[in-house]
Protein backbone atom coordinates (compact mmCIF):
# COMPACT_ATOMS: atom_id res chain seq x y z
CA UNK A 1 0.00 0.00 0.00
CA UNK A 2 1.28 3.35 -1.06
CA UNK A 3 1.31 6.11 0.85
CA UNK A 4 2.50 9.64 1.46
CA UNK A 5 6.03 10.34 2.89
CA UNK A 6 4.53 12.25 5.17
CA UNK A 7 2.50 9.93 6.60
CA UNK A 8 5.60 7.83 7.27
CA UNK A 9 5.94 7.12 11.38
CA UNK A 10 8.19 5.57 13.63
CA UNK A 11 7.15 1.79 14.47
CA UNK A 12 6.07 1.50 10.50
CA UNK A 13 7.60 -1.12 8.28
CA UNK A 14 8.14 0.03 5.06
CA UNK A 15 9.70 -1.75 1.83
CA UNK A 16 12.54 0.10 0.56
CA UNK A 17 15.32 -0.93 -2.00
CA UNK A 18 13.27 -4.19 -2.26
CA UNK A 19 13.97 -4.85 1.57
CA UNK A 20 11.86 -4.54 4.64
CA UNK A 21 12.44 -1.57 6.91
CA UNK A 22 11.39 -0.27 10.55
CA UNK A 23 10.91 2.81 11.04
CA UNK A 24 12.79 4.14 14.30
CA UNK A 25 13.09 8.36 14.39
CA UNK A 26 10.94 10.73 11.53
CA UNK A 27 11.88 14.05 11.36
CA UNK A 28 10.49 17.27 8.96
CA UNK A 29 13.03 19.12 7.64
CA UNK A 30 12.25 22.91 5.72
CA UNK A 31 15.44 23.90 4.75
CA UNK A 32 15.85 27.99 3.83
CA UNK A 33 16.64 27.31 0.62
CA UNK A 34 15.25 24.12 -1.56
CA UNK A 35 12.09 21.85 -1.12
CA UNK A 36 11.18 20.09 2.27
CA UNK A 37 12.05 16.55 3.21
CA UNK A 38 11.70 14.04 5.80
CA UNK A 39 14.74 13.03 7.43
CA UNK A 40 14.37 9.39 8.06
CA UNK A 41 16.28 6.52 10.81
CA UNK A 42 15.56 2.93 9.63
CA UNK A 43 16.41 0.23 10.96
CA UNK A 44 16.39 -3.69 8.94
CA UNK A 45 13.40 -6.09 9.89
CA UNK A 46 15.42 -8.41 8.42
CA UNK A 47 19.07 -7.73 8.29
CA UNK A 48 21.31 -5.98 10.91
CA UNK A 49 21.37 -2.63 8.69
CA UNK A 50 20.28 0.80 9.65
CA UNK A 51 19.85 3.43 7.38
CA UNK A 52 18.95 7.04 7.30
CA UNK A 53 17.42 8.70 3.95
CA UNK A 54 16.13 12.07 2.75
CA UNK A 55 12.63 11.48 1.31
CA UNK A 56 10.94 14.22 -0.32
CA UNK A 57 7.68 14.98 1.12
CA UNK A 58 6.15 15.00 -2.38
CA UNK A 59 6.91 11.43 -2.99
CA UNK A 60 4.73 8.27 -1.94
CA UNK A 61 6.70 5.14 -0.75
CA UNK A 62 5.41 1.29 0.28
CA UNK A 63 4.18 0.43 3.59
CA UNK A 64 3.92 -3.17 4.49
CA UNK A 65 0.43 -4.51 5.59
CA UNK A 66 1.50 -6.37 8.99
CA UNK A 67 -0.77 -9.42 10.22
CA UNK A 68 -0.97 -9.10 13.85
CA UNK A 69 -1.91 -11.98 16.23
CA UNK A 70 -2.96 -12.44 19.92
CA UNK A 71 -0.40 -15.27 21.51
CA UNK A 72 -0.08 -16.57 24.15
CA UNK A 73 3.27 -16.66 26.42
CA UNK A 74 3.74 -20.62 27.26
CA UNK A 75 7.80 -20.96 28.68
CA UNK A 76 11.55 -20.07 27.75
CA UNK A 77 13.84 -22.77 27.35
CA UNK A 78 16.72 -20.75 27.16
CA UNK A 79 16.78 -20.12 23.06
CA UNK A 80 13.32 -20.07 21.85
CA UNK A 81 10.39 -18.11 23.52
CA UNK A 82 7.36 -20.83 23.17
CA UNK A 83 4.12 -19.10 22.01
CA UNK A 84 0.14 -20.80 21.71
CA UNK A 85 -1.97 -18.67 19.14
CA UNK A 86 -5.13 -17.86 20.48
CA UNK A 87 -7.22 -18.72 17.65
CA UNK A 88 -6.27 -22.16 16.71
CA UNK A 89 -4.05 -23.20 19.84
CA UNK A 90 -1.10 -23.87 17.75
CA UNK A 91 2.23 -23.43 19.16
CA UNK A 92 4.80 -21.58 17.72
CA UNK A 93 8.59 -20.83 18.82
CA UNK A 94 10.50 -17.99 17.98
CA UNK A 95 13.40 -16.25 18.96
CA UNK A 96 14.41 -14.04 21.52
CA UNK A 97 16.00 -11.06 19.47
CA UNK A 98 11.85 -10.54 18.38
CA UNK A 99 11.26 -9.33 21.37
CA UNK A 100 14.42 -7.32 22.78
CA UNK A 101 14.89 -6.00 25.95
CA UNK A 102 11.42 -6.38 26.87
CA UNK A 103 12.27 -10.36 27.30
CA UNK A 104 12.61 -9.64 31.04
CA UNK A 105 8.96 -8.70 31.27
CA UNK A 106 7.43 -12.07 29.72
CA UNK A 107 5.40 -13.96 32.04
CA UNK A 108 3.34 -16.86 31.75
CA UNK A 109 0.49 -17.07 30.53
CA UNK A 110 0.48 -13.22 29.40
CA UNK A 111 -1.11 -12.13 26.27
CA UNK A 112 1.43 -10.30 23.36
CA UNK A 113 0.99 -9.34 19.40
CA UNK A 114 3.00 -10.96 17.37
CA UNK A 115 3.40 -8.93 13.69
CA UNK A 116 3.87 -11.02 10.74
CA UNK A 117 4.94 -10.49 7.15
CA UNK A 118 3.74 -13.49 4.56
CA UNK A 119 3.58 -15.99 7.52
CA UNK A 120 7.24 -14.80 8.96
CA UNK A 121 7.14 -13.08 12.40
CA UNK A 122 8.64 -9.62 12.40
CA UNK A 123 8.07 -8.72 16.12
CA UNK A 124 6.14 -9.01 19.39
CA UNK A 125 4.64 -6.28 20.77
CA UNK A 126 4.19 -6.57 24.97
CA UNK A 127 1.51 -5.34 26.92
CA UNK A 128 1.92 -1.97 28.09
CA UNK A 129 2.29 -1.92 31.35
CA UNK A 130 2.76 -4.92 33.64
CA UNK A 131 2.46 -5.85 37.38
CA UNK A 132 5.50 -6.81 39.01
CA UNK A 133 6.50 -7.19 42.84
CA UNK A 134 9.44 -5.06 44.69
CA UNK A 135 11.98 -7.51 46.17
CA UNK A 136 14.87 -4.90 47.24
CA UNK A 137 13.96 -1.05 47.86
CA UNK A 138 16.61 1.18 49.23
CA UNK A 139 15.29 3.55 52.63
CA UNK A 140 14.42 6.69 52.22
CA UNK A 141 16.89 9.15 52.39
CA UNK A 142 15.86 11.66 55.67
CA UNK A 143 15.62 15.54 54.04
CA UNK A 144 14.68 14.41 51.05
CA UNK A 145 11.51 16.80 49.90
CA UNK A 146 8.21 14.72 48.58
CA UNK A 147 8.34 16.02 45.38
CA UNK A 148 9.95 14.95 42.85
CA UNK A 149 12.02 12.29 45.00
CA UNK A 150 12.56 8.92 43.56
CA UNK A 151 15.15 5.87 45.01
CA UNK A 152 16.18 2.89 42.93
CA UNK A 153 14.51 -0.45 43.26
CA UNK A 154 14.53 -3.87 42.09
CA UNK A 155 11.74 -5.77 40.73
CA UNK A 156 10.97 -9.22 40.86
CA UNK A 157 12.03 -9.88 37.03
CA UNK A 158 15.39 -8.40 37.93
CA UNK A 159 14.88 -4.77 36.36
CA UNK A 160 16.08 -1.59 38.58
CA UNK A 161 13.49 0.54 38.30
CA UNK A 162 13.13 4.76 40.28
CA UNK A 163 10.37 4.49 42.74
CA UNK A 164 8.62 6.69 44.80
CA UNK A 165 10.05 7.01 48.68
CA UNK A 166 6.74 5.31 49.89
CA UNK A 167 6.64 2.20 48.03
CA UNK A 168 8.73 -0.43 50.24
CA UNK A 169 10.00 -4.24 49.74
CA UNK A 170 6.80 -6.52 49.09
CA UNK A 171 4.94 -3.78 47.27
CA UNK A 172 3.61 -4.30 44.00
CA UNK A 173 3.68 -1.65 41.43
CA UNK A 174 2.34 -1.18 37.64
CA UNK A 175 6.11 -0.67 35.45
CA UNK A 176 5.60 0.60 31.81
CA UNK A 177 7.35 -2.24 29.23
CA UNK A 178 8.97 0.13 26.48
CA UNK A 179 11.21 2.37 29.38
CA UNK A 180 10.90 -0.06 32.40
CA UNK A 181 9.91 3.04 34.13
CA UNK A 182 7.42 3.16 37.59
CA UNK A 183 3.72 4.03 37.10
CA UNK A 184 2.03 3.36 39.66
CA UNK A 185 0.91 1.41 42.89
CA UNK A 186 -0.81 -1.66 41.67
CA UNK A 187 -4.24 -2.26 42.83
CA UNK A 188 -4.96 -5.16 44.75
Amino acid sequence: MKISVNDVRPGQVLEHQAKLWRVVKTEHVKPGKGPAYLQVELKGVDHPTKLNERLRTADTIERVRLDETDYQFLYDDGDQLHFMNQESFEQVALPKELVGDGVVFLKEGMIVTVQSYEGRPLSLALPETVVCEIVQADPVVKGQTAAASYKPAILDNGVRVMVPPHIEMGTRVVVNTADSSYVERAKD
